[in-house]
């Protein structure tokens, strides 16, 4: 349980905080010996905290001491472990020594003596083994007991580079953007947290006597050669480096100068972090005025703190160099981005943790340094020279602002536990008297929000859209101290500024910034000229302007037909497209010698193309409804005439393949599967004393518990307006298609000729689904994933891909949720059926295909497994976790990277996923059904009567497309 401390403060005090230097209270180091005691004060002052915090951590062993010394534990000296798969190997991947290989799942312990008792920081030696090339994540534990929030999640980055050294280009001029790969090798790295909120690592403490450490693994397999426990030395700064320069006769270098392309990076820490296009400027380096350079890196892939990015820097002549850097910032108006550089590395001095990249527009030269540019030691021969991704100072401010939607989004819960999420707005609920601390809180909040508007405007100089949303939080909180009888009719505003919050952390936590080139140069040299000049300008979009009529930018890489061809149109998006035209190129036209010649074409073209036996040989990523509609047409080729089609159709469950069948045959292999899932708060339904529920009369019992605290239950509801503005079939409704297959219901008779939604089990489930509204009333409009992140929907069934979104948008949650299967219904035998239905997308090939065989043959590749989870890991790399691929594969979906324990919570659910049939006017089904739905709901009418009506529609429309299309009815 999750509890959130209230600490009531002096706003003078907070204000001398923040406009004194802000690291007085958040140094660089965490070993630096002021560190604990200024973290105490910096907790004291600024904000609320979680119990289990490791600020709370710092603060209750801010009195131990920080021996000196190191302590080894090697990897293979491991005592216990859970799980199997655990192995000592000897000089594995050129180690010298042995190291323990620990897999994807179980623990590990080992068992370290402690004769100095106090504060340790820890790093790792370890090897990043294959895997499903997301980060390595682990759960550290001293004694059994995870220390603080944060040790709960550690991780490991891998190393990833270009696949090729040289850019490769398609056959019209264009580079291609360079497939990321691992690079593995051996890592040193030090436990420190995953969120940037904290520089420099972790410290734990450790009694004296023999202490018993682990690791349990949470994501990914990991090679560990040994432990340490050791100090973290202080960094000095440059004026000390400074001093030691001129002992040691270290002298600048005379005309030298060496200019690194951005693009050339040989190491990341991250697949996201691949090269990039620009063609804002005809200074860019390369250069061309219609087709792509890659000609940059980082951008709005390089902004979560962590990231890294590595050159190497070959020097001729030992001694002190100048850097610059032609850098771009022009997401972060009215803040800045803040990087640090390491050499060799190590942190030059201390400066270099925290490096400013204010806004512009506009490429320009930063040479690093302030007044006086700093001079930078490197040795002859290779260094390495690397950029991370930090927060600096605005990690303090980030902490601040994530602590007070904590609490802000307690005090809005409480107040809804009282007025509802529909109050009376005429109704004094004299919330200040019946919620102890409101006023204090709010009064609190506004003061240390304030201060923080009032810090970022002074440190960049501007008011910006970014501290405008402090501001309105501000007035709003403000005006309710003064006047708390207006609470009730505030409510909405309250919760919209304090998602604005919510919003705020997750824009000035990414910080993008995009490299052109690094310069590496005797002090004072010429540097080459950032700014384009206005003739330059003219040429740059004269030339653009004459290649949009052009240049052909629907068709995606490689044109060139070889003797065999497929035509092949993608409706979704560019980045799809052309990592799938990477993915062709790369494996399928050299294996097969087939040419795929890849189009990006809007969703809508597809049909009159067509018609007009214009159309493509295959289409991909299609909705479910269009392989059925387009073979009632003989437009749709089955794919059963295969003699392979029975061993392709294996990859798929059942579920998958049955909205393709029609007439005896298959009209198209699915994509993405895509069903329900449980989420769920655990730290609210833990304060309510509630447990996920199992069965539906788990959720009758739960819905009373969180209703009589003015919170809801979610249930997927399809949007009309929604559906119609995606062109899309409404499909049946996700609640009601639970109910109905849990109880043994179908949508269709055997025969397809009639619905089936008429027999006593659908009436039942119609039923029961329109109770929610009616009896239970549930709100029929929710933005879920906003509602689920405040806490006033603590627990509803959503699509699992909403799994993706809250790791992403949601981030102050981290650690608070979870996901599990959708509620069943008990059977005779007592058994639970968890029964759902999916949606799917799909590949279809066109009957008018010229090559049939050849289009079989890139159907077979692309949903073949190695395909699928390139695809997704590529999507994820190019995009982030948001992207992450929802394949139907059932081998691939295994290999994505997935956490292992929300692996198997989602293959559990997908052993009971059931799919829905497409039959000739089945369209009609779940518009008729929402029909029915909104009568019941809106007009109360009898729920049997209501579906009975509509259910005589579906059939009429069933009846004339059979009869349209010549079939039996």
């Amino acid at each position: 349980m999750y509890i959130i401390k209230k600490k009531y403060v002096q706003v003078t005090l907070i204000i001398a905080v923040l406009f004194s230097s802000i690291w007085a209270f958040y140094p660089s180091n965490s070993s630096d010996p002021g560190y604990v005691q200024a973290m105490a004060d910096f907790e004291a002052v600024f904000h609320e905290t979680r119990e289990d915090s490791y600020d709370n951590y710092l603060i209750t062993h801010s009195e131990a001491e920080r021996p000196d010394e190191t302590i080894r534990i090697e990897g293979e000296d491991f005592v216990e472990v859970i799980g199997e798969g655990f192995q000592v190997v000897d000089r594995f991947e050129g180690l010298d020594g042995k190291a323990v290989i620990t897999p994807e799942e179980g623990t590990i312990y080992w068992d370290v003596q402690i004769d100095n008792p106090g504060m340790y920081n820890i790093r790792i030696h370890y090897y990043p083994m294959e895997g499903k090339s997301s980060a390595i994540e682990r759960e550290f534990a001293i004694n059994g007991e995870v220390p603080f929030h944060g040790a709960d999640l550690l991780i490991f980055d891998r190393v990833w580079g270009n696949r090729y050294e040289e850019i490769q280009r398609d056959d019209r001029g264009n580079d291609l953007r360079p497939g990321q790969v691992e690079h593995p090798e051996w890592l040193m790295m030090s436990f420190k947290e995953s969120e940037g909120y904290f520089e420099g690592p972790y410290s734990f403490y450790f009694d004296e006597g023999e202490q018993r450490i682990s690791l349990s693994a949470l994501r990914e397999p990991m090679a560990i050669d040994y432990i340490e426990l050791y100090q973290e030395k202080p960094v000095k700064t440059y004026e000390e480096v400074k001093k030691e320069y001129e002992a040691k006769g270290l002298k600048p270098v005379d005309n030298q100068f060496i200019q690194i392309e951005g693009e050339a990076a040989v190491r990341k820490s991250s697949p996201t972090l691949f090269p990039l296009s620009d063609r804002s400027s005809p200074t860019v380096v390369p250069y061309h005025v219609s087709n792509i350079r890659i000609n940059t890196i980082g951008g709005l892939n390089w902004k979560l703190p962590g990231q890294w990015i590595e050159w190497e820097v070959e020097v001729e002549e030992e001694g002190l160099y100048q850097i610059a850097l032609k850098r771009k910032q022009q997401e972060l108006r009215g803040l800045y981005a803040t990087r640090s550089l390491t050499i060799n590395g190590e942190y030059p001095f201390e400066e270099m943790k925290r490096i400013r990249f204010n806004f512009n527009r506009d490429w320009e030269n930063q040479i690093l340094g302030e007044e006086e540019p700093y001079l930078f030691y490197l040795k002859e021969g290779t260094n390495r020279v690397r950029m991370t991704v930090s927060l600096g100072e605005l990690a303090p401010v980030l902490r601040t602002i994530e602590s007070s939607v904590l609490q802000l989004n307690e005090m809005y819960r409480q107040i809804l536990m009282i007025t509802s999420n529909t109050p009376d707005p005429f109704r004094d609920y004299q919330l200040e008297t019946r919620i102890p601390g409101l006023l204090d809180v709010f009064s609190e909040q506004a003061e240390i929000i304030q201060s923080v508007a009032d810090y970022l405007v002074k440190s960049t100089g501007e008011r910006s859209d970014k501290v405008a949303v402090l501001h309105s939080m501000v007035r709003q909180l403000e005006d309710i101290v003064e006047k708390p009888e207006t609470i009730a009719r505030r409510l909405d505003d309250f919760k919209v500024n304090v998602g604005g919050l919510g919003t705020f952390i997750l824009t000035v936590r990414e910080q993008p910034l995009t490299l052109d080139y690094l310069v590496f140069s005797s002090p004072g040299h010429e540097l080459p000229r950032a700014e384009a000049t206005l003739i330059e300008r003219f040429k740059h979009e004269l030339g653009a302007f004459v290649a949009s009529y052009t240049m052909d930018y629907d068709s995606i890489g490689n044109v060139e037909a070889l003797d065999r061809s497929v035509d092949v149109w993608i409706t979704t998006g560019r980045d799809q497209a052309q990592v799938l035209k990477g993915l062709i190129d790369e494996t399928f036209t050299p294996e097969s010698n087939i040419s795929i010649k890849l189009r990006l074409v809007p969703p809508e073209i597809l049909l009159p193309a067509t018609l007009a036996n214009e159309g493509p040989d295959v289409a991909l990523q299609i909705g479910e409804d269009m392989p059925v509609n387009y073979a009632m047409r003989n437009a749709a080729a089955d794919l059963t005439v295969f003699s392979d089609y029975e061993e392709v159709a294996t990859r798929f469950r059942e579920s998958g393949l049955k909205p393709y069948k029609y007439d005896g045959g298959v009209f198209a292999l699915p994509e993405q599967q895509i069903f329900p899932m449980l989420f769920y708060r655990k730290d609210i339904l833990e304060e309510l004393g509630l447990t996920p529920p199992k069965t539906w009369s788990d959720v009758y019992n739960m819905i009373g518990v969180l209703q009589k605290h003015n919170l809801e239950f979610f249930l997927p509801i399809d949007d009309p307006m929604m559906q119609q503005a995606q062109q899309q079939n409404m499909v049946p409704n996700a609640t009601f298609a639970m109910l109905l297959y849990q109880n043994g219901g179908q949508f269709y008779q055997e025969d397809n000729k009639a619905s089936a939604l008429d027999s006593d089990i659908s009436m039942e489930a119609f039923r029961d689904w329109t109770n929610f509204y009616t009896n239970y009333r549930f709100p029929l409009m929710a933005d879920f994933p906003n509602r689920f992140r405040v806490g006033e929907m603590p627990i509803g069934i959503a699509d699992y891909t909403t799994y993706n979104m809250l790791t992403v948008l949601a981030p102050e949650i981290r650690g608070m949720w979870d996901f599990t299967m959708v509620p069943g219904t008990e059977m005779e035998d007592g058994t639970i059926n968890h029964s759902v239905a999916s949606h799917t997308t799909a590949v279809m090939m066109l009957e008018n295909a010229d090559d049939k065989d050849s289009a079989w043959e890139f159907m077979k590749w692309w949903t073949d497994k190695d395909t699928q989870i390139a695809f997704g890991r590529e999507m994820e790399g190019l995009m982030g976790e948001a992207a992450r691929y929802p394949t139907a594969n059932i081998e691939a979906l295994q290999e994505l990277p997935w956490p292992v324990d929300d692996y198997n919570n989602l293959e559990s659910q997908w052993q009971w996923v059931r799919g829905i049939p497409q039959v000739p006017g089945g369209y009609f089904t779940g518009r008729h059904l929402d029909n029915a739905f909104r009568r019941v709901v809106n007009a109360n009418e009898n729920p049997r009567e209501a579906l009975s009506d509509y259910i005589l529609y579906i059939n009429d429309e069933i009846e004339i497309k059979r009869r349209e299309f010549n079939l039996p009815y």
